[in-house]
């Protein structure tokens, strides 16, 4: 099951970040009035299977000042890294690669390690450009895991777990809505109310941001942080090519620049995968029990079920790919920040807006409890 769920989650990275490319272009292309990828395929949906094929054709040339390890070996640490951090993504209800109980602190322990490779590439390409940009992109991305950090502590501290499973059963339709389960099955599938009131309609209602409204605030700080953590724009200081001439990899070309690029947008799909678990109801359906109809049971399927893993990758997916278009809407809807106000921003605004979550998620368990 681990193998399986391994090859599904490369392969959905892989079909996810081919589309988002696609996506932002025609994206970019209808907010500037323009047509975007046309020629290659219908639609120009194969312009970025072409890409890919024309850096993969391309010469790999380190530049004779460089050191040649580091060189070589940054742009593998940070795919690595990111790569790594989808082994806890729970895709279904039964199919997560690595289910272990303590997935948040591993999440947050090892997309950490991308500066050190950041911070290889520009010092290894011996180039100030490379070596500005790979200063940048350290300085924001460490400043901004303190509070993206803090909101999902304050999920943590709710849910009462750091298991992206058990965490994504809280969000869900309680067992009692499948009268064929009996109560020792609803524990082995990890439903536990935790002090919220049982409920059967599912749906909206049970996700985090609408369970316990402070989380609402707590995912839109986590959204932000997570912007800068992708160096996406309106963040994208590190990668500003009007001024560092593409930042930390400046210096690299084909094969090396491809892994840059389907790193970062890996990043992206990962970190609004962990906001869709953390406060969307993670692979939960959205529709609630109204009526005769039934649509959270029929729209979920029981546990077990071939329908649970569908549905549950359906779900998922869906929500992942909507806070992807976001990213991509403000991409070309905002400008870009000085540094000065993308600090600011960090340590003087959302810093204390966290640290003041954390506390009022404590008080709001305790009156839970």
């Amino acid at each position: 099951m681990a193998l399986l769920a391994f090859v599904i989650t490369i392969s959905l990275m892989l079909v996810v970040v081919i589309v988002v490319v696609y996506a932002e272009r025609k994206v970019a292309a209808f907010m500037q009035d323009r047509l975007g990828p046309t020629e290659a395929g219908p639609y120009g949906t194969l312009q970025p299977l072409l890409d890919v094929l024309k850096l993969l054709q391309k010469e790999d040339i380190i530049p004779a000042a460089a050191d040649k390890k580091l060189f070589a070996v940054a742009p593998i640490l940070i795919f690595a890294a990111v790569f790594a951090g989808f082994a806890v993504i729970p895709l279904s209800p039964t199919l997560v690669p690595a289910g272990v109980g303590i997935g948040v602190f591993y999440l947050l322990a090892i997309i950490s390690l991308d500066v050190i490779g950041l911070l290889m590439a520009g010092w290894g390409s011996n180039n100030k450009y490379a070596m500005l940009g790979a200063m940048r992109s350290v300085a924001q991305i460490v400043s901004y895991e303190i509070p993206a950090g803090l909101a999902l502590l304050s999920v943590v501290m709710i849910c009462q777990s750091l298991d992206f499973q058990e965490i994504s059963y809280q969000q869900g339709v309680l067992m009692n809505a499948f009268p064929g389960l009996e109560q020792e099955q609803n524990w082995l599938f990890g439903i536990r109310s935790l002090g919220f009131e049982t409920t059967t309609v599912g749906g909206l209602t049970t996700w985090n941001i609408f369970r316990a409204p402070v989380l609402l605030v707590a995912f839109i700080v986590y959204f932000i942080a997570s912007l800068a953590e992708c160096n996406r724009a309106p963040f994208d200081i590190p990668e500003a090519e009007s001024e560092l001439v593409a930042g930390f990899h400046v210096e690299y070309s084909g094969f090396r620049f491809a892994t840059f690029f389907l790193a970062e947008y890996a990043m992206m799909v990962l970190v609004c995968l962990v906001a869709v678990i953390l406060f969307l109801g993670s692979w939960n359906t959205p529709l609630p029990n109204i009526g005769p109809i039934a649509l959270a049971n029929w729209t979920t399927g029981a546990p077990g079920g071939i329908a649970s893993v569908v549905w549950g990758g359906f779900w998922l997916i869906s929500k992942t790919l909507v806070l992807l278009f976001v990213q991509l809407w403000a991409r070309w809807t905002y400008p870009r920040l000085r540094v000065d106000q993308l600090m600011h921003l960090c340590w003087k605004v959302l810093t204390p807006i966290s640290i003041g979550l954390v506390l009022l998620a404590g008080l709001w368990r305790l009156l839970m409890i």
